[in-house]
């Protein structure tokens, strides 16, 4: 009976175990309470971050704002670039065509000055013929035989004036003509016909005319050779020997 009442005493008296009493708390209470302290967290471990950048002269804001400052002012300069393009463009364009027009003037003062010189030269022909002596005993005259290199090395173009005498009035001339070309290659002298004889009846050498007559033309030689002097034959239709012939000298 002792030993019951012993018990009883402890299960209800001062030695009796301790009994916590806690308030049931919902689990979306629980998880909702996590995610504001982590958010907390978060953002106090973004402001220390800005704050310590701060302190140690790192302002993001002013950065940002620089960032955009440089960004209009290269968007500016592309702008300027694009317009000094246009504009230099434009003045290329502006001397392409100042320099075409000059070419073109250039060009009609050239054929202008051999015009005039081809009106002289007419004039100097039409004064022969009317001072030339009716009883000359020279059918034919070669005025003006030039020979010239031209700019492809090896090349040569010929010009002469032809012209009929008192004693041919009136009547066509018919012939041809041929070049006797002396040079000197390797050290050794060589003389070429031209025309060829296979070019002999090219119209290019053909001669028509009753009173005067142009011809020019172009040969090639070999452009090692040195071409010394040049000689010009006119032929008649129906005659042996040539009508008139005259040389030239190259320097």
């Amino acid at each position: 009976m002792a030993a019951r009442f012993w018990k009883l005493r402890q299960r209800f008296g001062i030695a009796a175990p301790k009994v916590a009493v806690r308030t049931q708390v919902p689990w979306y209470l629980r998880w909702l309470g996590i995610a504001v302290l982590l958010a907390l967290s978060v953002a106090l471990a973004v402001w220390m971050h800005d704050a310590g950048r701060r302190f140690a002269g790192f302002d993001r804001s002013e950065v940002e704002q620089e960032l955009t400052t440089a960004r209009r002012e290269l968007a500016a300069m592309r702008d300027e670039l694009e317009r000094l393009r246009a504009l230099a463009n434009a003045a290329d364009a502006r001397l392409s065509i100042e320099r075409t027009a000059q070419a073109k003037l250039a060009q009609q003062i050239r054929a202008a000055e051999q015009e005039n010189a081809r009106l002289r030269e007419e004039l100097a022909i039409f004064e022969s013929m009317l001072s030339s002596d009716s009883s000359s005993a020279s059918p034919l005259s070669i005025l003006r035989f030039k020979v010239e290199p031209e700019v492809v090395p090896g090349e040569y173009r010929y010009r002469l004036l032809l012209l009929a005498s008192g004693a041919r009035r009136g009547r066509d001339f018919l012939g041809r003509l041929e070049l006797v070309v002396n040079l000197t290659e390797g050290g050794r002298s060589a003389m070429i016909m031209v025309p060829t004889p296979a070019e002999s009846g090219s119209p290019a050498y053909r001669l028509a005319f009753k009173h005067f007559q142009r011809a020019e033309g172009s040969f090639r030689v070999n452009p090692k050779a040195k071409v010394e002097s040049v000689q010009v034959r006119v032929y008649e239709d129906g005659s042996g020997p040539a009508r008139a012939t005259q040389s030239v000298t190259l320097g």
